[in-house]
């Protein structure tokens, strides 16, 4: 087969992963084919994904209908649910996982979004998925709230492997990381063996173009929008340069820790007037991962470019940016606060919709 776009952007060190998971993805072997033919080494899961796959079609009505007699707790019967088709979709990477050495082939869980600011809550959850689930390529995903930090900290400490999502700005990236470091220096100081825990750092991407694109219409000022997503990312990305080089983490690195990437997530384009694969094709650098839908998959696909290492260019006009802006108005603080509040919001908005799903799901089919 010939070598596809994604392959090719996956030759630079960006992992593809598919932002999608449902079970009719996973029995048709759509997902067994998309590790071929595009590319792909992991799958994200979250509240939302999981209400659209549960509404569309039949695929858990046979399930359902067994749990009928079981359980009528909406938020109990989504679990069983979700950590089959998370176990499943964890079988079908596991050679990616075998092959990558435990560095790619991995699927991601969230817990409970209503968790976000509890942090024993998030912890026993988290650990909780990982025992059920009982697959070496979880990622369980946990927030990056301050509450969240302790939690993810604890969990590596732990030995689980942690998605780290929701992260916005640069001073909570910076904590995401300090967390996973700690955790790792607490796994190698209790004697355990750091080889066996992954971790990505989860940076959101587009929804910082909205947002701040929203600002500065209401200042009339069109010469900076669009701009600050990709900066932001990329000052990201050299703080992992910075951090995961030096005496603490070559300490780490060689008891077997893993660096923690970064994924760049949120990377579908918002802004029609925007290209459609701008959030790929402007953050390319090693140790990455870029999480798509469908929608910007086949547009990768179709006319992606893979120009070099983009994530690594025009670092200091990435930091002049955000002085410009607040040179004209732009809390760039109060942004990448709403950003997280919204977007926390979101996910637990989804989760009420999904158990409301459910409940209604099982209703109809109990008067079936």
């Amino acid at each position: 087969m010939a070598k596809s776009r994604l392959h090719n952007l996956s030759e630079r060190g960006v992992a593809v992963w598919f932002d999608t998971l449902s079970r009719d993805l996973i029995a048709s072997g759509t997902l067994a084919r998309m590790l071929d033919e595009d590319a792909v080494t992991g799958v994200t899961s979250n509240p939302t994904i999981f209400q659209k796959a549960l509404a569309e079609g039949n695929a858990y009505d046979e399930q359902l209908r067994g749990l009928l007699d079981e359980s009528h707790d909406a938020k109990e019967i989504f679990f069983r649910l979700a950590l089959d088709d998370i176990r499943d979709a964890c079988d079908v990477l596991r050679p990616v996982w075998d092959e990558g050495k435990g560095l790619h082939g991995y699927v991601s869980m969230e817990v409970d979004p209503t968790l976000a600011y509890d942090t024993e809550g998030t912890y026993e959850q988290a650990m909780w998925i990982a025992d059920e689930v009982d697959r070496p390529n979880l990622y369980v995903k946990i927030p990056a709230t301050m509450p969240g930090l302790p939690a993810i900290e604890d969990c590596i400490a732990r030995g689980r492997s942690i998605n780290i999502t929701l992260i916005f700005g640069l001073d909570r990236y910076r904590a995401v990381v300090e967390a996973y470091l700690r955790g790792l220096e607490r796994l190698v100081a209790g004697g355990r063996d750091p080889a066996s825990v992954c971790s990505v750092a989860s940076f959101f991407v587009s929804r910082v173009d909205t947002e701040t694109d929203r600002r500065l219409e209401t200042l009339d000022n069109t010469s900076l929008q669009g701009r600050l997503a990709i900066a932001n990312a990329k000052l990201a990305y050299q703080h992992f340069l910075q951090t995961f080089n030096g005496p603490r983490w070559d300490f780490l690195a060689g008891k077997g820790a893993s660096k923690q990437w970064c994924l760049w997530a949120s990377t579908s384009t918002k802004n029609a007037n925007y290209r459609d694969v701008r959030y790929v094709e402007e953050l390319v650098a090693p140790d990455t991962v870029n999480t798509m839908p469908l929608e910007t998959i086949e547009a990768f696909q179709d006319h992606g470019e893979v120009r070099g290492d983009t994530a690594l260019e025009s670092i200091a006009e990435a930091q002049e940016l955000l002085d410009e802006l607040r040179q004209v108005g732009v809390d760039y603080d109060d942004v990448v606060e709403t950003l997280e509040a919204e977007g926390v919001q979101k996910f637990a908005d989804s989760f009420d919709d999904l158990l409301a799903g459910i409940r209604a799901k099982q209703g109809a089919l109990a008067a079936a």
